[in-house]
């Protein structure tokens, strides 16, 4: 018997040939739209019949019987098949079935490889993932926390599904807040401060140069021309700067590598300075840059909001009247360079949403300037997130009504994990309880943006995120811990094979419900990246934990019938495997002890 490694993309080809075999009007370009179903209808329901029949004035009842009679063998064996209502069809794995697919699927690799319809998307396809992206000389804070994971989650599911991923941190390394900070630094700096924390006296310069210099000041205009000479190369000017951007992106790298996250670069706003001239002379001589008042701007005539007969004209600003260059000159250099030095098939833009209307005007005005210029034009994605809240609904602060701290939200996340680990398990050492409250604790941070649909607002509960019920990350890495002592008290490694050679077929409700619930993983990872939305994934995750805890509280595993132990520890081993590697795809890490 034949079963897709992927039922949902094995059965789209299915019913593509199906509607050949039958003679189907317009066979060619039937779509059978094969979805997941809802559980008490069967596991996929192709949706296709409905669209394809009616714009053809044919019954879609009777096609939909037509598909189901042209069915070849190997699915009719491996699927019970109805049609319901007007022509949906569903289909309901069969419990060998169910068992030939935990039998494939015996790692990540071959978790990966069973993706069948995801790797045939983006297979060879190179796509850049800009996301972070935090300003130089700057704490990373809690509004920094979504693009990061968020970024982190998307490169994950892209990469599973075949691609080429690139990481890009497009750091804030450049601009007129250097004057001001090169200006403070050379008046107060302190030594010993900068060696203890670099990044936090760099910031206490910030400030007294930004309060020193207030507009039409004669401080100001000393400032500006520290700037000058930044920009004109000045030897002292520049060796500050670099010191500026390097103790700043160890002091990021710190938090990343707390996170899990790494980057393959980290081209900042100033990688493109010498770029921007090229993007001013192409628009200009394509015809779609004008001047307006002594600027450079892109009017969008076609579209509502940025045409100049807007009621608010709001023009893309390319260069400015004074000659300097802003977000849009640097952000329309990155899309050349990515597209020519990278070869990008797709580019990802991951910030918060009041960035929209930016990033709109820029993807439109990259679409014009590439079909004119003849450049290879990649897929453009703005991935937008809401903002993190407190319980009452406004933005996240410190008591103090500070902003926090990106280091020190992870400290007390990691602190509040080792009280709870410690009140449950006093007998473990220190050692190991900090281990787990680490995992445990930035997950729990990770996994409270990831589990939200990223365009929401979200509301931040250290009671919530720290929960043993409900969707939350220790939850998940609970139901992980407790499959591996599983296997612990069995004397077995949930990778050993031979402990499942004699599983058969799963027979009580309980196991298949855990069975059909395992075999939608490509589906759930499917959806995820469809709309770089990881939510998806973690609702599945969820879901499947519940599955595997519905099963685990009915059926003992242990049991002395070797066939259906056999069977129970295959079932916890898949569940296991789909678990850790959808948590990893997520960027989070596991137990195998809680």
């Amino acid at each position: 018997m034949h079963v897709p490694f992927d039922p949902a993309a094995g059965l789209e080809e299915v019913l593509r040939s199906a509607a050949v075999t039958a003679g189907l009007p317009d066979a060619a370009a039937f779509r059978p739209e094969v979805r997941p179903a809802d559980p008490r209808h069967g596991d996929f329901q192709a949706n296709g019949v409905l669209g394809h029949a009616k714009a053809r004035k044919l019954n879609p009842r009777a096609v939909a019987e037509q598909l189901v009679a042209a069915l070849p063998a190997g699915p009719r064996d491996a699927f019970d098949v109805a049609i319901a209502g007007p022509g949906f069809i569903n289909f309901t794995l069969r419990p060998a079935a169910l068992h030939a697919w935990l039998g494939a699927h015996t790692d990540a690799a071959a978790l990966r490889t069973g993706a069948a319809g995801l790797a045939r998307t983006h297979s060879g396809r190179t796509w850049v993932v800009d996301y972070s992206g935090p300003n130089t000389a700057k704490q990373m804070h809690v509004g920094h926390l979504r693009s990061a994971v968020i970024g982190e989650a998307i490169c994950r599911l892209l990469e599973f599904t075949g691609a080429r991923v690139i990481r890009d941190n497009h750091l804030g390394d450049w601009g007129t807040q250097f004057g001001k900070l090169i200006y403070g630094y050379k008046r107060w700096a302190d030594q010993a401060a900068l060696a203890e924390d670099a990044i936090e006296e760099l910031e206490r310069l910030y400030r007294l140069g930004n309060d020193a210099t207030p507009e039409g000041s004669p401080e100001l205009d000393e400032a500006r021309r520290e700037l000058v000479k930044l920009q004109q190369g000045d030897q002292g000017n520049v060796a500050l700067w670099r010191t500026f951007s390097e103790v700043s992106l160890a002091a990021f790298q710190r938090i990343y590598d707390r996170l899990g996250i790494r980057f393959d670069h980290h081209l900042g706003e100033s990688f493109y300075n010498d770029k921007v001239d090229r993007v001013y002379r192409e628009l200009t001589e394509a015809g779609i840059a004008e001047d307006s008042a002594g600027a450079l701007v892109v009017f969008h005539d076609d579209h509502p909001r940025f045409s100049r007969d807007a009621e608010r004209p709001n023009p893309f600003m390319v260069r400015k009247a004074d000659g300097a260059s802003g977000y849009a000159s640097t952000d329309l250099a990155t899309a050349l360079y990515r597209s020519e030095h990278f070869g990008a098939d797709g580019i990802v833009i991951v910030t918060d949403f009041r960035q929209s209307d930016h990033f709109e005007q820029l993807f439109l005005t990259v679409r014009r300037w590439f079909a004119a210029k003849g450049h290879r034009l990649p897929e453009l994605h703005h991935v937008t997130f809401g903002a993190v809240t407190g319980e009452d609904g406004k933005a996240l602060k410190t008591r103090s009504g500070g902003t926090i701290r990106l280091k020190a939200l992870l400290d007390e996340a990691e602190e509040r994990a080792l009280a709870i680990v410690t009140e449950k398990n006093p007998g473990l050492s220190e050692a190991e309880r900090r281990e787990i409250a680490r995992v445990v604790g930035i997950g729990a941070v990770q996994y409270a943006d990831l589990s939200q649909n990223r365009s929401s607002n979200y509301v931040f509960s250290w009671d919530k995120m720290l929960a043993l019920e409900g969707n939350t990350a220790p939850y998940l890495l609970y139901a992980v811990a407790r499959i591996h002592s599983i296997f612990r008290k069995a004397g077995v490694a949930p990778g050993d094979t031979a402990a499942f050679a004699t599983a058969d077929a799963p027979a009580e409700a309980t196991e298949v419900a855990l069975a059909r619930k395992l075999v939608k993983f490509p589906d759930a990872v499917r959806q995820a990246v469809d709309g770089l939305r990881p939510h998806y994934l973690g609702l599945y995750l969820f879901e499947l934990a519940g599955d595997y805890s519905s099963f685990n509280n009915a059926e003992k595993v242990l049991v002395e019938d070797p066939v259906v132990r056999a069977r129970r520890l295959l079932l916890c081993a898949r569940t296991l495997l789909v678990l850790e590697t959808g948590l990893g795809l997520l960027g989070l890490r596991t137990l195998t002890r809680m």
